[in-house]
């Protein structure tokens, strides 16, 4: 069960590595390099995007552990009462049906 967050997880590494790469690629190729507001904005620039990915990838992993942590109680609940577990996927299932009735 716990396998059904990792194509989230990779695809959000692959964006930020998408957006990280072309963030570069367009400080390197823009702007005069003799520009001095060129140096200063390009220095904050690299220091956000490093920034974003250390603070994404904490936050990813965190999100990651408590959603798995989620899944498991939610299973163990399931394993320890099951008629519960097929009372409330009834109902899910209940509720559901009448709002795409409608």
């Amino acid at each position: 069960m716990a396998n059904q967050f990792e194509p989230q997880q990779t695809s959000l590494d692959d964006d930020l590595r998408m957006l990280s790469e072309t963030l570069e690629e367009v400080l390197k190729s823009s702007g005069d390099k003799a520009d001095e507001k060129y140096i200063e904005i390009k220095s904050r620039a690299e220091q956000a995007l490093s920034d974003v990915q250390s603070r994404l990838s904490s936050a990813t992993d965190s999100y990651c552990a408590k959603a798995k942590t989620v899944v498991r109680q939610a299973d163990t609940y399931v394993h320890d009462k099951p008629w519960h577990g097929v009372g409330v996927g009834a109902a899910v299932g209940l509720v559901i049906g009448l709002l795409v009735r409608r």
